[in-house]
């Protein structure tokens, strides 16, 4: 970091899938850990796309994490001694994170958040939202469309087809179900289903 606040404080890295934001994460954690800070990584224990225990960007690189279930959990793993929180893919937790974000940078920790911005239907993710607007430090990462536009959203492809705006929001996949879309190719199926999209 070229600067530090006063105290603790929070960085948001978001963006859609296939933007470097778990390589962001990662590459801010190791600089931590070089520079001696006591750091603790967190995961939601339903992404296990790459590893179980591990932040994985999709680029192959790997971060040892600790996967928890809820947020309850992750209160609970954290040390007295721990100086530096980073939870990868936060959009997965609900709205109890935000409390315990900034409880922690109120204590004097730094706390690196990364995850999706907006959901494959275009809309705020989770608790994502109210992070962004209280974090003093935010980084908004694209990833390149089809068309070779700058991609700010996630397109979800079920069957090679667009997914439809009932489906669930949480769907954990990688390439085989995702892909990075501009505002122009961002498809979202509305209105009655013409196709039997359902997602088991």
């Amino acid at each position: 970091m070229p600067f530090e606040f006063g105290g603790g404080w929070i960085e948001v890295i978001a963006g859609p899938m296939f933007s470097g934001k778990s390589e962001e994460l990662i590459r801010r954690v190791t600089r931590a850990t070089i520079a001696r800070h006591a750091v603790q990584v967190f995961k939601p224990a339903i992404d296990d796309r790459y590893d179980r225990v591990a932040v994985a960007s999709h680029a192959g690189r790997t971060l040892e994490a600790e996967a928890v279930a809820d947020v309850r959990h992750l209160r609970a793993s954290l040390l007295e001694t721990t100086r530096v929180i980073a939870i990868d893919e936060a959009q997965f937790f609900d709205a109890d994170l935000v409390p315990l974000v900034l409880e922690l940078a109120d204590r004097d920790r730094r706390v690196l958040v990364a995850g999706l911005d907006l959901d494959f239907r275009g809309e705020p993710f989770g608790p994502m939202p109210a992070l962004l607007a209280r974090a003093e430090v935010v980084e908004k990462l694209t990833a390149i469309c089809r068309c070779g536009r700058q991609a700010t959203r996630t397109q979800r492809l079920i069957a090679d087809e667009p997914a439809h705006e009932d489906d669930p929001v949480i769907l954990v996949g990688a390439a085989e179900s995702y892909e990075p879309r501009c505002r122009a190719c961002h498809v979202v199926l509305r209105g009655a289903r013409t196709s039997p999209l359902f997602v088991a």
